[in-house]
């Protein structure tokens, strides 16, 4: 029996995806590799998945190790498991705005390349289906295509920095000939039926921030917020387009934006929370490096709801091109759903799961 390889279990998008990619591979098992700490976790969603979906059982074996160590950190005795390994998910990375570089730069970029060398070992390769993110793009001004990646852009943090760095990698290897895919969402949300996620951060940090405030909210505008477009997406689109075009010929060699076609301007997203959460806005403008350092103060982020780093996000000059993934999806029924008809589904299951936070899987 032929097995694909999963990084990133228990993580948002992969407790979604294994089922769906078992569920299109009859014959397959699946090797998630898990960190010793998120061990018991992984147990743990692996028994409501196999609950909730029945042809997943018997399919998944969970084996300890580190994409950032040699041979993945895997124990001698039990890489057999990998033998036949033919297809390779990689969504492991650290997903945070204030990561430090060293921590970034280890697992995105070094943990990426142990995995290419990990994908060329493998006698008969099939396909790595690589996760990136839109925000390969850093601040780059205009319209940042799907085939773009060098632009002569610079970087906000060692988030955005890094996934560049690895995405060069994975480029690289496909130039050398390695069959990958490359997907880039964007701000990834709750899934947009039931609003379940796993951390609230990127525009949740705004839904925290209005909350705070009395009925009058005051808003600064660090962009032009009729301008700047945000760039979010649910989880269930980003699960079912990759899905969708991962057993697609096409795709092979492809990179794929996937994110809202037609993402809400600032103002569109502060509106629809607002009238949600009951709150009249005044938007004030203020320049966003005097905001972001005031914000920056101990005690203020706590105090606000919204940290430092996510106010850029605010003033973004970039939009991104779509066309090739709605054109590779035509047929499939995949669609991404617009931001107003799911965006109250997100604050009500915030306001009914108050102990989730916004922290990431390190």
């Amino acid at each position: 029996m032929t097995a694909l390889l999963m990084t990133g279990f228990p993580g948002f998008l992969g407790s979604a995806l294994l089922g769906r990619v078992l569920a299109r591979r009859e014959g397959v098992r699946a090797v998630c590799l898990v960190q010793p700490q998120h061990l018991a976790e992984a147990r743990s969603r692996l028994a409501r998945i196999e609950a909730d979906q029945p042809h997943v059982v018997g399919r998944v074996e969970l084996v300890e190790g580190d994409i950032t160590a040699p041979d993945l950190g895997v124990a001698e005795d039990l890489r057999e498991t990998l033998v036949d390994v033919t297809e390779v998910w990689h969504l492991a990375a650290v997903y945070d705005l204030t990561v430090p570089e060293a921590v970034a730069r280890r697992v995105n970029v070094d943990g990426t390349a142990r995995v290419l060398d990990f994908c060329r070992s493998r006698p008969a390769f099939e396909r790595l289906q690589y996760v990136s993110t839109c925000y390969v793009s850093g601040r780059h001004a205009g319209t940042f295509a799907e085939d773009d990646l060098e632009v002569g852009q610079e970087f906000r943090n060692h988030y955005e920095s890094t996934k560049y760095d690895a995405e060069v990698l994975v480029r690289l290897a496909m130039a050398d000939g390695l069959p990958a895919t490359i997907y880039r969402p964007g701000i990834v949300v709750g899934d947009s039926r039931t609003g379940v996620t796993q951390k609230y951060d990127g525009p949740y940090f705004l839904a925290a921030f209005l909350r705070r405030q009395p009925p009058i909210a005051v808003v600064p505008a660090v962009g032009d917020a009729d301008a700047v477009r945000f760039c979010l997406v649910p989880r269930d689109f980003v699960v079912d387009a990759m899905d969708a075009l991962s057993v697609l010929d096409r795709s092979v060699g492809r990179t794929y934006a996937l994110t809202d076609p037609h993402p809400p301007t600032v103002r569109e997203l502060v509106t629809t929370f607002a009238a949600h959460l009951r709150k009249r806005v005044v938007w004030v403008p203020l320049p966003l490096g005097p905001t972001r350092a005031l914000v920056s103060l101990p005690g203020m982020e706590r105090l606000l709801g919204i940290p430092a780093e996510s106010l850029d996000y605010f003033a973004s000059p970039t939009t991104y091109d779509t066309a090739r993934t709605t054109a590779d999806l035509d047929g499939t029924g995949v669609v991404c759903p617009s931001f107003g008809s799911y965006a109250d589904r997100l604050l009500d299951y915030m306001a009914e799961h108050p102990e989730i936070d916004a922290a990431a899987m390190v």
